[in-house]
């Protein structure tokens, strides 16, 4: 049982200014494995205070940009030799496969840091050009200035790495919120700042509700907000931030499609969709939930992912051959279950999995991987996003038609097409409107490539020089006789 008793505000730990706290409960066990000292509205004026402080009059902002990249780089080090810690606490808080933990909560964030920095030090911080007037033209990058950031519990590491990275190496001070489900990685990253170079003031981390995050987001003295959640929410603080003119960024939900194309080899297809809808047991906002195959070969591709999910272990997220933990909390659980129902109560056809526990796991929040076909793209479980292990099969008339049904939702996160003719897969994947793609795979979430969605899957992006710029503003200096 974890406790901490403190707070993480201006990069200090600090005595919380009341007595409210939560617990993180393990999902496997249902037993409480740490408790949390949450944060009063007091505690994040102070937080913000802080950060307005150091932004106002402190060092970071006004450091070559050179020098905050090296003092990334060097918690990058930091965090790299606490991989294997960070991997447990994820998938004790959160119940992901220890194997996934290890591959992905844990070992990515870490190439996220470093990658992110070489990023920075490529970046064209100032340059000058030739204005139409005749007058030389200065263009520099600023940091935005204060930033609230929001993370999700689903990729809790990784979405701090997203967030805290690239407003620090912008120059921003950080007010980072984690979800309450999650907040012990984040704490572990709380540590490693207060061990770094990063100067008091510039970062404070306090895990808290919903509550805590919105009045985060109306604080007065953030300039800008980066938010990760699902849409409803995410409507909210666009909502709040557009009243106030703040900067906004927001990831948000996605029932994305994976387009199988009628040369694609159906165990290659079942193999990849594992990865591809069934990543941390379907919670991942990116999950290819929507699987659009031919319909004259439906049957060869519904045979194949259905004994693809069937093969797949189901237990226990500690040991090495899990596959499926449990979903995090019980209502995430109870909601996974409705709209299995739900499915039922449509017309779609249950394959494999349903709403019982699977065998053996009387205690924990585990739902079976479920598989739907005969799925009409009217059915809800084809349109809202479940973030749980329940894939839908439609089908498919010709490629017109594949990427009609790709489209035909209110979210464009992401996607993929799935063909051993990469310019014919190409070729679709140009078609759909989405922010990111892949073709053969899931997209890879590339610390190079920008990531986001369109439509209400998002404004905005993370990683890529496009991340980095989004906590950037740009000014224009013009200079006459130069």
């Amino acid at each position: 049982m974890r406790r901490y008793e403190s707070l993480f505000i201006g990069g200090e730990w600090v005595p919380p200014g009341s007595d409210l706290a939560f617990e993180v409960i393990s999902p496997h066990t249902e037993d409480p494995i740490a408790r949390i000292a949450a944060p009063a509205p007091a505690d994040i004026d102070r937080a913000v205070a802080a950060a307005r402080q150091a932004f106002d009059t402190g060092p970071w902002p006004r450091l070559d940009p050179a020098e905050r990249i090296r003092i990334v780089r060097d918690l990058a080090g930091r965090y790299e030799e606490r991989v294997e810690e960070i991997a447990q606490l994820v998938t004790a808080e959160m119940g992901a496969p220890i194997t996934f933990s290890r591959s992905a909560h844990a070992r990515l964030p870490g190439v996220m840091m470093r990658a992110l920095a070489d990023l920075a030090a490529g970046f064209p911080w100032q340059e000058s050009r030739p204005g139409y007037y005749g007058s030389d033209i200065q263009v520099r990058h600023e940091p935005v200035g204060v930033v609230g950031a929001v993370a999700p519990w689903n990729m809790p590491m990784l979405m701090v790495v997203a967030k805290l990275v690239p407003a620090l190496l912008a120059g921003c001070t950080v007010v980072l919120k984690p979800s309450p489900e999650t907040p012990l990685d984040a704490y572990l990253m709380a540590e490693l700042v207060a061990d770094s170079e990063i100067p008091p003031g510039v970062v404070s981390i306090l895990p808290g509700d919903r509550d805590t995050g919105r009045y985060l987001v109306v604080q007065p003295d953030i300039d800008k907000v980066s938010f990760t959640g699902s849409t409803a929410a995410g409507r909210e603080v666009a909502a709040a931030c557009g009243a106030a003119l703040k900067r906004v960024s927001l990831e948000l939900g996605g029932k994305s499609a994976a387009v199988v194309l009628d040369d694609a080899d159906p165990a290659e297809v079942a193999a990849g969709i594992q990865v591809a809808a069934l990543m941390n047991g379907g919670q991942a906002c990116v999950a290819q939930t929507r699987i659009l195959v031919p319909h004259h070969r439906r049957t060869e591709y519904i045979d194949a992912v259905a004994a693809m999910v069937n093969g797949l272990t189901v237990g226990d997220p500690a040991d090495d051959s899990t596959r499926i933990g449990p979903v995090v909390t019980a209502r995430q659980r109870q909601r996974i279950r409705d709209y299995i129902q739900l499915g039922t109560g449509e017309g779609a056809r249950l394959i494999t999995g349903g709403h019982r526990p699977p065998t053996g796991l009387d205690r924990g929040w585990y739902v079976q991987p479920t598989l739907f076909t005969d799925v009409e793209s009217t059915m809800r479980i084809a349109r809202e996003e479940i973030f749980g292990p329940v894939l839908t099969v439609l089908t498919y008339r010709d490629l017109d038609h594949a990427v009609q049904l790709a489209d035909d939702t209110e979210y464009g996160l992401s996607g993929s097409v799935w063909t051993p003719d990469i310019d014919r897969g190409l070729a679709v994947a140009h078609r759909i409107r989405s922010g990111t793609l892949g073709i053969n795979q899931a997209y890879s979430m590339d610390p190079h490539a920008p990531f986001g969605g369109v439509k209400a899957s998002g404004i905005g992006r993370e990683f890529g020089r496009e991340g980095l710029a989004g906590f950037l503003d740009t000014k224009s200096i013009s200079v006459a006789g130069a």
